[in-house]
């Protein structure tokens, strides 16, 4: 294929049709592995290519079991784009209305949570599935703005015969995906979709601008709460000698008394007070705060349990977490993008790695040293106990398991690091 793309600026009705039948000539020669004039856009080659990986259907819908009531229910009551329901029907609502789409959130695997807009739309999705707790990641039904962004973790257009399944093409949709603010998590997908022709490509550009007012609108609810158990930690850290911590429930630092701050400490997902081992402070007591957590620092010499084991869980194309397992428990760890990859490195090089190596590996540039050490800095906040440097490496006496997805395709989809891409291809 050639790498001029089909330009997908403002359209008049005609030119809708005109680069409709350019892409669907374009899509029939890319599922025959045939050469024309002129190429898709980059991010829907790469998603036509892991769809034909997936063995998605290119002619006809494939349904998986939507979520029954009680898992929709348990995921929208945990998902935090619950409270940000006002800001999207406010944000999007009337424009999707005026236009005739419908609006969508999905979560970080993408199951439709929520659904509103257009009745008449609403009824034509039904007919391709496309109702409240389906799963529309890519593996299923193949290219669309939903799936596509949460493999490419950035806005995502995709127009009539963009989408790889023929009974799709009718379609246009623009998705944004939400990150959690305080670690680049992802959250989810806003989403509108709709018939092409009342579709107005500026779309994208509102969904956009909706999804990064709501990751504004989390970070300030985080800087009020946190603000709130800094004011009621205060007193009780004055009391106290030695090293403690005052954390909300998430682990993230309100304040601190005879010790440096860290961002965030690595909490159990369900932590009770009591003794309780942390992997960057060893044995400490958890006592509640309103709103979070009370972390005394110390445990009596040679009372300190050591870290046996470590899971380094790749397996997920949306949540890479790691999980350290010792005489005291296990506790886990969602990763960033780039703490997967250079965790990833790590484990596949037991033997360790340079600074300058890992450059190499990240980036494909040996010079970026100063990155790198600072990257391992910030992950060894969290896996001091088990990480060892001089060089980069998983400390000696700890078993590590790496567990990667069932296709090489599927390893960290989003990555451009060159050790990545590498075992992808491999």
């Amino acid at each position: 294929m050639s790498d001029r793309p089909i330009d997908m600026g403002i359209w008049s009705a005609q030119e809708i049709r005109a680069t409709t039948r350019r892409l669907a000539s374009v899509r029939e020669a890319a599922l025959c592995g045939e050469r024309t004039a002129t190429a898709p856009r980059a991010v829907i080659c790469e998603s036509w290519r892991r769809a034909l990986g997936s063995g998605v259907d290119p002619d006809r819908d494939r349904r998986e079991r939507p979520l029954t009531v009680e898992e929709l229910e348990h995921r929208r009551h945990s998902s935090q784009l619950a409270s940000l329901l006002p800001l999207f029907n406010s944000g999007l609502l009337p424009a999707v209305d005026a236009a005739q789409q419908i609006m969508v959130v999905a979560d970080g695997e993408g199951r439709v949570l929520w659904r509103e807009g257009c009745a008449a739309v609403r009824r034509m999705a039904d007919r391709h599935g496309f109702d409240k707790g389906a799963d529309w990641t890519e593996d299923v039904v193949g290219t669309n703005a939903i799936g596509t962004a949460l493999v490419a973790r950035r806005p995502v257009l995709v127009h009539t015969t963009e989408h790889f399944v023929r009974t799709h093409h009718q379609w246009t949709c623009a998705a944004a995906p939400l990150h959690d603010p305080r670690d680049g998590r992802l959250l989810g997908i806003v989403d509108v979709s709709g018939p092409a022709h009342t579709f107005h490509p500026t779309v994208l550009s509102l969904v956009t601008a909706v999804a990064r007012l709501a990751e504004g609108e989390l970070r300030e609810r985080h800087h009020g709460a946190l603000d709130r158990l800094r004011a009621s930690a205060a007193p009780v850290l004055a009391r106290l000698g030695g090293q403690a911590l005052a954390v909300d429930k998430d682990g993230w630092t309100a304040a601190v008394t005879g010790l440096a701050p860290p961002d965030r400490v690595a909490l159990p997902k369900s932590p009770e007070a009591g003794p309780l081992w942390l992997p960057r402070y060893g044995m400490c007591t958890l006592e509640p705060l309103p709103g979070g957590w009370l972390i005394r620092v110390g445990a009596p010499p040679g009372d300190e349990p050591r870290p046996s084991r470590v899971l380094l869980d790749l397996s997920s194309r949306a949540r890479p977490a790691v999980t350290v397992t010792g005489p005291a428990g296990s506790w886990s760890h969602e990763l960033s993008p780039r703490h997967a990859e250079v965790l990833f490195v790590l484990a596949h090089r037991p033997q360790g790695r340079s600074a300058a190596d890992l450059a190499q590996d990240l980036f494909g540039d040996r010079g970026r040293t100063v990155t790198v050490r600072a990257e391992l800095s910030r992950l060894r906040r969290h896996l001091a106990s088990v990480l060892a440097h001089r060089p980069y490496r998983f400390a000696d006496g700890v078993d590590v398991e790496l567990r990667l997805p069932p296709r090489p395709v599927d390893l960290l989809p989003h990555s451009t690091a060159p050790a990545v891409v590498a075992a992808r291809s491999g």
